[in-house]
């Protein structure tokens, strides 16, 4: 079995799952306009937190009469905010098949200890979402960025659902088509798709979404971050850059910067096109070698992000073990960096495909992870 090391190296090997590589044409000297130092709530402030917000909606093609809010604490913050201030008022399904929806659960029925019903599916597979009850309000991830598995697409969504559909698409947002009709609350962060910085959080609410909130006031009470009424009203200033919270005018500025690249890019197209070939490249180097396959399943759920894949080779008797040593292998060449599988995921690699990283870099890596695998198989 060849062991030698191929020739060329990725120009950049991040591919981190999160936070996610930086755009391609990122320099920290594209920042030098962050109006550091200065309030988040001076005219320049305001206006760059405005500007994100309107950036988001263009690239995204969120509708006009949706609500886009910069909120605290990335997607998890994001998302939490919006269950603990809409869940309650009816059951609520609760969808999970990877580790970050499973935490939504713990939420819901340990947290906020509502009436609610639990879906779940191994890793690698996906709940059939057409056997919801979308009476109910109804809390799932579009993409699992531990499994590798993501919605093909919202067709199972009622359009006339009575229930709220809550969707974590952080993992998803920027890098696949997402139906905002069938979305009544959505959420992602920064430091995913577009590799900005960490630490905030994208909330989008429907015009369903804001009656509830102006509607139903929750049983608990709510931290002053989690706030988005008052005196029954929505906070309209959210969602014009009046943050809760103070935030990081230098993660805005990172972010309006990864904004203005992927409008450079082709804008949502241009992105969805990116990631796709990124991760037919992995696909295909996994149809073309016997020892390694998706974590999904069913090809038309396989992730375009977070592709996650799984060793399959006989000879191989510690699934972890092996997996581990494969990724440090790869980290201490410096070809890929922090693709090991999620920790509470099945043992394997997860290879980030969005659309900030160059399918150079991953048709350049690979060859690489054919040479560590049969390298560790010699060792073993």
């Amino acid at each position: 079995m060849a062991t030698t090391a191929p020739a060329t190296r990725p120009a950049n090997p991040r591919f981190s799952s999160g936070p996610c590589a930086k755009p391609p044409t990122h320099t920290l000297d594209a920042l030098a306009d962050a109006p550091l130092g200065r309030s988040h709530r001076a005219a320049e402030g305001k206006s760059k937190l405005k500007q994100a917000i309107e950036d988001t909606r263009e690239i995204l093609g969120v509708p006009a009469d949706y609500k886009i809010g910069i909120v605290p604490a990335s997607d998890t913050g994001a998302y939490e905010m919006a269950m603990w201030s809409l869940l309650g008022e009816r059951h609520a399904e609760m969808v999970a098949w990877e580790s970050f929806g499973a935490g939504w659960v713990t939420d819901v029925a340990k947290q906020l200890k509502i009436e609610h019903t639990v879906h779940t599916a191994d890793y690698g597979q996906i709940v059939d979402m057409a056997a919801l009850n979308y009476d109910h309000d109804v809390c799932f991830t579009w993409n699992g960025t531990t499994s590798g598995v993501r919605m093909p697409n919202g067709d199972a969504i009622p359009a006339d659902r009575a229930g709220l559909t809550l969707c974590d698409a952080t993992s998803s947002a920027f890098a696949m088509d997402l139906p905002w009709d069938k979305l009544d609350v959505t959420t992602f962060s920064w430091q995913k798709v577009l590799g900005g910085e960490a630490a905030h959080g994208m909330l989008i609410l429907s015009p369903r979404a804001v009656a509830r909130l102006e509607s139903y006031t929750p049983v608990w009470p709510l931290p002053k971050i989690f706030r988005l009424t008052k005196g029954g009203k929505l906070i309209e200033g959210i969602f014009v850059g009046e943050t809760i919270n103070t935030p990081s005018m230098l993660a805005v500025e990172d972010y309006l910067f990864s904004l203005n690249w992927a409008r450079s890019v082709g804008g949502l197209q241009g992105l969805i096109g990116r990631a796709e070939a990124n991760a037919r490249a992995v696909w295909d180097f996994c149809d073309q070698h016997d020892w390694i396959d998706n974590l999904a399943v069913d090809p038309v759920t396989r992730s375009t992000t977070s592709v996650c894949l799984k060793f399959t080779d006989g000879r191989i008797t510690d699934g972890a073990a092996f997996a581990k040593a494969v990724a440090k292998r790869l980290a201490d060449e410096n070809v890929a960096l922090d693709i090991g599988a999620y920790r509470d995921a099945p043992p394997g690699l997860r290879i980030w495909c969005g659309g900030t990283v160059e399918t150079a870099d991953i048709q350049a890596m690979l060859p690489w992870l054919a040479h560590a695998f049969e390298t560790e198989i010699a060792a073993g």
